[in-house]
């Protein structure tokens, strides 16, 4: 009897790379195959049944790459019989600088082409039914990828309802961006803007629905410039979530990421259903106007404060967070003092800070001056410590109440205690995206990844904050 093959995945990035390679395990999956979605680490043992390996890149920062290859070096040593197929934003634009690693392991598949690896699986899976164990060369994985090189190829196939390492499902609408901002290589990677037609995404969600998921997340590059045709019509996206409030009966909704200027009132009257998950995040990056335009970021600092606004308008005190980049060129002290003043007037629930990161391709390249990295480093630990106080206040404000969440994973946990009891640690997310721990008796009820539950909050974890662990706040299960 053959042995089944693996496949084993490696993602990077945001959470639009984790809904594509979920989509692509699918496909696996459906072929036959078994899929591993659990990162390598040092510790983990050589593989020889994994026959090929996939890693989804990100090129967001330098750090990004490196880290990419750090993992792709990781992967070649404890998947020793594998092929290596690299993609993503990464590989689109640093490929052949990628393969140099090991050529004669590494294949290279375009970010903008990762809708092959369904045909790669199809490819496995014709080569089991004839016989072979489904193993593919380099040669022929190549192949396969040049002869798509002239097809348009559909930013949506890698689709799934069922996810196998997130319980939280999401759902991929839009793809690529129409601006060009000067920091940023997203837009050389991903290419313009595309939107999955509304009727599909309604379909899809409606298949999620009956399967019993509760939550699907939105993903997408930018999904202020989601334009689905529905009926010979473009929908916004505001539009589309109200078609699918109106088509479906009880999954909640959460939205990943906007610009502050697409937040109006019109929107905010949409998001204000009780389906829609009181988080947010917002795509900021400076609060300085001056810096803004140098970004070409279209929108100021004042369209930040109004989204802000609304957005606590529309729901009662919803969990905000944003993106800041500390250190972009020119950025004065004058320049982070806008910034830290808007962090403090619109009291974020978290502040994801990053140093500027000269991106290759880019107009901030080569733009001058550059601001020493001790300083970059001086701005971003102040942006960080605003976060921690940020998320402290919010998950404080909600102490003693009890929250809807979704259970993300259980594990098991022996207290240190010779005397105590076996439990498990229950980790779920809350509706306004708290990051909860609760411990129950190993012998009690446990619920199951995907598991709508009530959580009462008990405490802030705030080393586990600082830390960046996956919970931030202690909880009891409200059976």
């Amino acid at each position: 009897m053959k042995a089944t093959l693996k496949v084993h995945f490696e993602t990077l990035g945001c959470r639009l790379n984790q809904d594509e390679s979920e989509g692509a395990a699918r496909a696996f999956c459906n072929a036959g195959f078994v899929t591993d979605m659990e990162s390598c680490t040092a510790r983990s043992l050589p593989d020889s049944s994994v026959a090929l390996a996939v890693i989804n890149t990100c090129t967001v920062t330098g750090k990004a790459e490196q880290k990419a290859r750090r993992i792709i070096r990781l992967v070649l040593d404890k998947c020793p019989a594998a092929v290596v197929i690299v993609t993503g934003c990464y590989a689109e634009l640093e490929g052949n600088a990628i393969t140099q690693i090991c050529p004669e392991r590494i294949c290279i598949l375009p970010g903008q082409k990762k809708s092959v690896l369904k045909d790669i699986a199809l490819a496995m899976a014709a080569g089991s039914a004839s016989g072979t164990d489904g193993r593919l060369s380099l040669a022929k994985i190549d192949s396969i990828i040049k002869a798509s090189s002239s097809e348009k190829k559909d930013a949506f196939v890698l689709y799934t309802p069922v996810f196998e390492k997130h319980s939280r499902a999401s759902i991929k609408i839009q793809d690529g961006c129409n601006n060009s901002c000067t920091f940023c290589r997203i837009h050389l990677a991903r290419g313009t803007s595309v939107s999955l037609d509304a009727q599909t995404v309604l379909e899809r969600i409606k298949t999620m629905e009956d399967t019993g998921v509760r939550e699907a997340v939105f993903t997408g590059v930018n999904l202020s410039q989601y334009a689905g045709d529905f009926n010979g019509t473009k929908l916004s996206f505001g539009s589309l979530l109200e078609l699918l409030l109106k088509e479906t009966s009880s999954i909640k909704f959460r939205v990943s990421s906007f610009y502050p200027q697409h937040i109006t009132p019109a929107l905010c009257s949409i998001l204000s259903s009780d389906r829609v998950q009181p988080s947010f995040h917002l795509s900021i990056q400076s609060g300085s106007d001056r810096i803004l335009n140098l970004m070409s970021r279209p929108y100021d600092r004042d369209s930040v404060l109004k989204a802000v606004e609304l957005l606590r308008k529309a729901k009662n005190n919803p969990f905000i967070s944003c993106d800041i980049i500390a250190g972009f060129p020119s950025e004065t002290g004058e320049d982070f003092a806008l910034t830290q003043s808007l962090c403090s007037a619109a009291q974020f629930s978290w502040i994801h800070a990053f140093p500027f990161s000269a991106r290759p391709g880019t107009k901030a390249y080569s733009m001058k001056p550059q601001i020493p990295e001790r300083i970059k480093g001086e701005r971003v630990k102040w942006l960080f410590e605003k976060a921690v106080e940020g998320k402290t206040a919010y998950i404080s404000s909600f102490k003693g109440k009890i929250l809807p969440a979704i259970v993300e994973n259980s594990r098991s946990l022996r207290l240190s205690s010779p005397s105590a009891a076996n439990f498990v640690r229950v980790n779920a997310v809350t509706e306004n995206f708290l990051h909860v721990e609760c411990l129950v008796p190993s012998k009690g009820f446990i619920p199951a990844p995907g598991t709508e539950v009530n959580v009462r909050i008990d405490s802030v974890l705030e080393d586990s904050i600082r830390s960046g662990r996956e919970v931030e706040c202690s909880g009891t299960l409200v059976l």
